[in-house]
């Protein structure tokens, strides 16, 4: 590698602005903000909701004239 081209990396301190959590990693940068982390994002805890279709797929088949195969 060539010397004085490249970046100084070091250990920076990323704060999470929604929950406060702080925690290192290695950046070229001084500090880092984050507006979510793994602690506060609703995926990773489990919080998240998922939104269903209801009967989004009987009012389809309906509108359409589609009849579904009964056995």
């Amino acid at each position: 590698m060539k010397k004085g081209i490249h970046p100084n990396y070091k250990a920076v301190k990323v704060t999470c602005t929604s929950c406060n959590t702080e925690f290192e990693t290695g950046s070229v940068l001084d500090e880092i903000r984050v507006d979510t982390c793994s602690n506060c994002h609703p995926f990773y805890t489990g919080r998240q909701r998922f939104v269903t279709a209801d009967g989004r797929v009987d009012r389809f088949n309906k509108k359409y004239g589609m009849k579904t195969e009964e056995k």
